[in-house]
């Protein structure tokens, strides 16, 4: 299989992990972009129970509750991942409120009609956005929120070259407002959507993954999936730069309808 068919999810568990251990995002997003994504959400106060599903090393849970008042779980499935994110708390006397733990995103421990907002940044992906949308509904209070980035089109048609990409890594990519009838299906009143900036990508993703890269591939520099990997996440930028006038992250913020 050449690097031209391979999506990420060909290449090994443990590779992965420790390269995106190594930057401070795991996929697009700015500190800009999730506090204007929390400007939509109302009545959060100290009791609010929140869950960061996806979480990453944590970028947006730092500042989400750097932000509010709120009670946080933050949950990934990997451990380093969280190991980061705990000590990163620690460091900003943030332990208290925030709590990373080792954990599925389809398989959430917590009981009907809990949780004051979901959040999910760049991660719903894994489990699909309708079934994440319609699984988590279940937690949230009524009124509660969920606020999640996804892939999407900005156009009705797109070269081949990406959509075969993009089809091919997550098939679920969708237009706005395909994705807005999602949630709205899912039992959410749409409160807002907006397209992440290309600084989101540019900036905060791509450029500081160069050097990442550099020294990933000095590691392993005999290790051939390593390589192939790191070609993935190459071609990955490069198709961003080439095609971004064709999709990118959009936020969407829903809230529950019932209880």
């Amino acid at each position: 299989m050449n690097t031209e068919e391979q999506t990420i999810h060909d290449f090994d568990i443990s590779l992965i992990c420790e390269y995106f251990s190594s930057l401070d995002r795991q996929g697009p997003g700015s500190e800009e972009a999730t506090l204007k994504a929390l400007g939509f959400i109302d009545n959060l106060h100290e009791n609010s129970k929140v869950v960061d599903l996806g979480c990453g090393t944590g970028g947006q849970t730092i500042v989400l509750a750097q932000n509010t008042p709120c009670n946080f779980t933050a949950i990934d499935l990997f451990p380093a991942f969280i190991d980061i994110l705990n000590g990163n708390a620690q460091k900003l006397n943030l332990h208290d409120r925030i709590k990373g733990v080792v954990g599925s995103m389809d398989h959430l421990d917590f009981q009907p009609n809990e949780l004051d907002l979901i959040w999910c940044e760049g991660a719903i992906y894994n489990i699909g956005f309708e079934k994440g949308l319609n699984y988590w509904n279940k937690f949230l209070k009524k009124g509660g929120y969920v606020a999640v980035t996804d892939a999407t089109w900005f156009t009705e048609e797109r070269p081949k070259e990406i959509f075969d990409f993009w089809n091919e890594a997550y098939p679920e990519i969708d237009t706005i407002p395909n994705k807005i009838a999602q949630m709205q299906k899912a039992g959410y009143v749409v409160v807002a959507t907006f397209i992440l900036s290309e600084v989101c990508w540019t900036d905060n993703f791509f450029k500081p993954a160069v050097a990442a890269q550099k020294a990933f591939l000095e590691k392993y520099k005999d290790n051939a999936s390593a390589g192939q990997f790191i070609q993935y996440e190459k071609r990955h930028a490069a198709l961003y730069e080439k095609y971004k006038d064709y999709y990118g992250y959009v936020f969407y913020i829903g809230k529950k309808l019932v209880g």
